[in-house]
C-alpha cells in the first residue's frame, strides 16, 4: 500500500521517531492498544493466574570465609601442610594484589613465637616477615638478650598477604585468617607468644591501645603473651625504645624461669 506522505515529511517523522527511541517496526498499520479488549484481566491484580508459576529465589551459595579456614587449617598436620592450604585459601582478597605468601621465619619449635601484623614492601618481595628496616631494628632488639630467628626465635604475622598501600588490615580480614594464625601457633608449639603491634593484640587478646598493653603478660592461645610495640613504631618514636628493652627483659627473665 503507498503511502500517502511526500518523501520529505515520511523522512521527517521517521527521524522524529527515532529520536523518541523507536527502533523496530513492528506492523505495517498502527495500532491503537487503548482500544484493544482486556483479554488478560489477571495483569491488572496483585496475583498471578494458577497457570504462572511462582520463581522462587535461589538460595545464597556463598561460602563463608571463615568456615572455609577453620576446614583447611584443622586439615593441616604440618607446618608446611599449613603453607599449602593458606596458599590454596582464595577468599581473602589481599592475595590478588600480593606478590608473596608471607609465612614464616626462623627455627620452628622455638621457644619465642612473634606475631607481627602483616607484610610491608619489603616483606612481599621476598616473602619473610620482618625484613628491611624494621626487621634489622628487630634482630638487633633479640641479640641484646641472646636471642635470634637464625637459632631461637620462630616468626609470622597475622595477615600472610600484604594489605593494599601499607593499610591497617581490615576486620573481615583478620577473622577470616584467625583460624590459620591459631592453627599456626599449635603446630609452632612454642613456651612464649610475642604480640607485636596492635592489629597482633586484636588479632589474639581482641584488645588494642599498644602503648597500654605493652609490658604486661597475658595468656592466649593456652600460652603467656607479651605484648610489645612494633620495631616500625619504635622507628618512628625512638623514645619508645626503652620501654621496648624493659619488655625484652622480662621476656628473658620468663625463658630463664621456665628453663
Amino acid at each position: 500500500m503507498e503511502s500517502a506522505l511526500d518523501h520529505q515529511t515520511a523522512r521527517a517523522l521517521l527521524e522524529w521517531q527515532h529520536e523518541l527511541g523507536v527502533t523496530d517496526a513492528i506492523g505495517d498499520a498502527p495500532i491503537d492498544r487503548y482500544e484493544l479488549p482486556d483479554a488478560a484481566p489477571w495483569l491488572h491484580k496483585k496475583q498471578a493466574p494458577a497457570s504462572a508459576k511462582a520463581v522462587t529465589p535461589a538460595p545464597d551459595q556463598e561460602e563463608d570465609p571463615v568456615e572455609v579456614a577453620e576446614d583447611a587449617a584443622r586439615r593441616a598436620e604440618t607446618l608446611e601442610g599449613l603453607r599449602a592450604a593458606m596458599g590454596a585459601f582464595e577468599l581473602c582478597e589481599l592475595k590478588k594484589g600480593a606478590r608473596n605468601l608471607v609465612f614464616c621465619d626462623g627455627v620452628a619449635g622455638a621457644r619465642v613465637m612473634i606475631i607481627g601484623e602483616a607484610p610491608g614492601r619489603d616483606e612481599d618481595r621476598e616473602g619473610r616477615p620482618f625484613v628491611g628496616r624494621a626487621g634489622q631494628l628487630l634482630d638487633r632488639m633479640l641479640a641484646a638478650v641472646n636471642l635470634s630467628r637464625e637459632a631461637s626465635v620462630y616468626i609470622t604475622n597475622v595477615l600472610p598477604w600484604r594489605p593494599p598501600q601499607n593499610r591497617d588490615p581490615k576486620p573481615e580480614e583478620v577473622a577470616m585468617m584467625q583460624p590459620f594464625l591459631r592453627r599456626h601457633v599449635e603446630l609452632a608449639a612454642p613456651d612464649f607468644i610475642v604480640l607485636m603491634g596492635n592489629i597482633s593484640c586484636q588479632a589474639v587478646l581482641g584488645r588494642r591501645g599498644i602503648t597500654r598493653l605493652r609490658g604486661n603478660w597475658a595468656e592466649a592461645y593456652g600460652r603467656p603473651v607479651l605484648p610489645m610495640c612494633h620495631p616500625a613504631y619504635l622507628l618512628r618514636q625512638p623514645i619508645a625504645k626503652r620501654e621496648a628493652w624493659a619488655d625484652l627483659l622480662s621476656l628473658q627473665a620468663k625463658l630463664k624461669g621456665a628453663s
